[in-house]
């Protein structure tokens, strides 16, 4: 079995524990063993990130974005390879999977032009014969922590920011998928980058990620998951010493508004990619979908017939749509709450059955529930799979106020024909993205990812608004 290591002060190092990496589209299928970090290695890492950041941050702009280029070429020249990889440890579709690794590669192409492009400002003081220069420097050593659910992408719009911007990484995949992060950090070793400017540390939140939010070296800390683990974080950043700056996104219960005039086609293309696609295992997934009187009939018949037709299984198999569920603990997650939505009295149209294909995995029909009530646990609480609630409403009005009352505001869409009744949404909606019959996922690497209330804490993340958070403002006065 091949055994894959941390990556620590330029150097390949290895664990006496291991993680095994297994495809949940054939549990007998192993994909390799992942040293298991102790705290001591995350600690170890952090000190190299901090040695190495005086001479990174101080690097010509050039090298910084050479060195990001690089790595964008080469995801891309090895795209098939790691898309491969992706749809066989995480269970998306091999399309998708390919599609995620392309977009890594933008990702890092973006930051390498960006490096070169980081502005400040000149302003005229108030006092004559000065100078006011307001600068952008580099935190220090930031520390990112990644899910399971976008194995590459995520990593990448956390990476290439921080280096592009001359900070040093302490980077911890999550334990499910530490494949693409390990194919990942073997492409950055090879940009020639000095030791310790990144760092690979696979392993548990619990050690690991403890170590970086305690650290007074870390200076920053970029975590993507869980609502319960995001607040854990921000509280060891604000007790910690010295405080340490922190980026949070977290969870969402998104809503899909369809309207009366909505064109039927277009509504349910929506619903079944935001609802569905990547095995509803993305934070911007369309949970909740609102319905008018009027159109609820013939929309609901037209999503349970699309859903019927479509094909789950190995996600590396040609025709897949939807792949299996991550593994054995969500797949028990997503049951639960089909038991939880048929107690609260929802009733369920279809699907949520467990499916048998030609290897073990773990294979789940997608869901759909009508006669949800808004207040039901089904359609307040993140699932983080393919369970969707149909919810009926009066008017446009009722909907907007429905889609509103979340704890969440992440992403929210719309389906409509109405250019006043669209930019009605757009103005109103308490969400940090606002779709117009678009999948409430899908999101360009170029402009800012972010919600609201419960949703995201911090500086947005993606495109130039990146800088907010792996930036600090110098405000510099010259006199002369």
């Amino acid at each position: 079995m091949s055994q894959y290591r941390n990556y620590i002060a330029g150097e390949w190092s290895s664990s006496d524990r291991q993680t095994v990496n297994v495809n949940p589209s054939d549990t007998n299928d192993i994909i390799g063993e992942y040293a298991r970090a102790s705290r001591d290695d995350a600690e170890r890492a952090i000190a190299a990130a901090h040695a190495a950041f005086p001479r990174w941050s101080r690097q010509s702009p050039q090298v910084r974005s050479a060195a990001l280029k690089h790595v964008g070429d080469q995801i891309l020249a090895r795209k098939e390879e790691i898309g491969d990889l992706l749809a066989r440890e995480e269970g998306k579709t091999l399309r998708e999977a390919v599609g995620e690794t392309v977009r890594a590669a933008q990702i890092f192409h973006f930051f390498a032009g960006e490096a070169v492009r980081l502005v400040g400002d000149h302003q005229p003081s108030i006092r004559a014969d000065i100078d006011v220069e307001v600068r952008r420097e580099p935190l220090g050593v930031v520390g990112l922590i990644t899910p399971w659910n976008f194995p590459i992408a995520i990593p990448a719009w956390k990476i290439a920011p921080a280096l592009a911007f001359g900070n040093c990484v302490v980077f911890k995949p999550a334990e499910l998928v530490p494949g693409c992060a390990h194919m990942l950090a073997e492409i950055i070793a090879q940009t020639g980058i000095d030791p310790g400017v990144f760092n690979l540390v696979m392993g548990s939140g619990a050690e690991v990620g403890a170590a970086f939010a305690e650290s007074p070296l870390v200076r920053g800390l970029s975590f993507t998951g869980s609502v319960g683990v995001g607040r854990a974080i921000a509280a060891n950043c604000v007790t910690g010493e010295p405080m340490k700056r922190f980026q949070l996104e977290m969870g969402g219960k998104n809503a899909l508004i369809v309207t009366d005039d909505a064109m039927l086609d277009t509504a349910v293309d929506c619903a079944i990619d935001g609802a569905f696609y990547s095995t509803g295992q993305r934070c911007t997934a369309s949970s909740r979908i609102i319905v008018t009187r009027k159109i609820h009939a013939a929309f609901v018949d037209a999503m349970k017939a699309r859903m019927e037709r479509l094909a789950v299984d190995d996600a590396r198999k040609e025709g897949t749509d939807i792949g299996p569920v991550v593994d054995e603990r969500q797949l028990g997650q997503n049951r639960s709450y089909i038991d939880i939505g048929v107690n609260e009295g929802a009733t369920l149209l279809g699907g949520g059955e467990l499916l048998e294909r030609g290897a073990p995995g773990h294979y789940m029909a997608p869901a759909l529930f009508v006669g949800v009530d808004p207040k039901m646990r089904i359609a307040r609480e993140e699932i983080f799979g393919p369970v969707a609630s149909v919810i009926e409403v009066a008017d446009y009005d009722e909907a907007l106020s429905v889609a509103n009352d979340s704890e969440f505001g992440l992403s929210a869409g719309i389906c409509t024909t109405s250019l006043s009744t669209a930019r009605h949404f757009l103005r109103n909606i308490e969400a940090g993205m606002a779709m117009v019959n678009l999948a409430t996922a899908g999101v360009d690497y170029h402009v800012p990812f972010g919600g609201t209330k419960a949703s995201s804490f911090g500086a947005r993340e993606q495109g130039r608004y990146a800088a907010e958070f792996y930036t600090t403002v110098k405000t510099a006065y010259v006199a002369g």
